[in-house]
């Protein structure tokens, strides 16, 4: 199963894990997507955007218009959470043209301490 690592950690122990993985030749059978605070994970992830990977996930390569239509939005507001989540690399874009959710299953990770 391949699985997305949502994951919130500080570029600089990303960039060393990456760097870790690289030299170890690791095959995982998740790819991770880090972010620097839990903040900008939900500015990135946000409810209708969740909802969309939740309608996507197992969907194959879609248009635009038919992910509104299975989300029951406008073209527009979902043309711009496309945009937001292809940036980041949670949806890819087809030679087609099309847009896919690439994986079986997202996890998500932080930790929450007290200060």
């Amino acid at each position: 199963m391949k699985t997305v690592v949502l994951e919130v950690r500080p570029p600089n122990e990303a960039m060393a894990g990456f760097a870790q993985a690289w030299n170890t030749n690791k095959q995982e059978k998740s790819a991770r997507i880090s972010f620097a605070s839990p903040e900008l994970l939900w500015k990135v992830l946000t409810a209708k955007r969740w909802e969309m990977l939740k309608v996507l996930c197992g969907a194959g390569p879609v248009s635009i218009r038919e992910t509104a239509r299975r989300v029951g939005r406008d073209v527009k507001g979902v043309h711009g959470d496309v945009v937001a989540l292809l940036a980041v690399g949670l949806l890819v874009r087809t030679e087609e043209g099309l847009i896919e959710f690439p994986y079986e299953s997202v996890k998500v990770e932080f930790l929450l301490q007290a200060a």
